[in-house]
């Protein structure tokens, strides 16, 4: 069960959502960085691929880095490593994100600091995909 104010701010993400960059998209069908962001598309949102491996996921221009990409971004999802996570952050204040969501197993304070002294929302150690299930708002991914 989720405490009642950060269940309206997990609300408020999802309404307020479009574009979601998601740095560690990938084009295996087995990595959590391809069903999350498929299931999110799925869903009506607008994926954005980070990843410098790829030119395209998801049917997607794929981006090497957030700096690259030329389109607003609501949510920055990482799927990258927790010590990536600070960079990553500093990133997504850079372009003006306004929320940094960091995948199960993905926790920075540092970047969370980062990204909250910028006025941005953070959630940390969740999945953005299984959150919208379990808020009822999807089947899940």
């Amino acid at each position: 069960m989720l405490n009642p104010e950060f269940e309206r701010l997990l609300r408020r993400i999802y309404a307020d959502t479009s574009i979601i960059a998601v740095v560690g998209a990938t084009r295996n069908k087995n990595k959590a960085g391809y069903f999350i962001p498929r299931y999110l598309q799925a869903q009506g949102y607008r994926i954005i691929p980070v990843n410098p491996a790829y030119d395209e996921v998801l049917g997607e221009r794929a981006y090497p880095t957030l700096r690259d990409v030329d389109e607003d971004i609501d949510v920055v999802d990482v799927f990258r490593p927790s010590a990536e996570a600070a960079g990553i952050a500093v990133d997504a204040v850079s372009i003006g994100a306004n929320v940094l969501w960091l995948q199960p197993g993905v926790v920075s304070d540092d970047a969370g600091a980062i990204a909250r002294a910028a006025g941005m929302a953070v959630v940390m150690d969740r999945c953005m995909g299984a959150t919208h299930a379990e808020l009822g708002l999807g089947e899940g991914p």
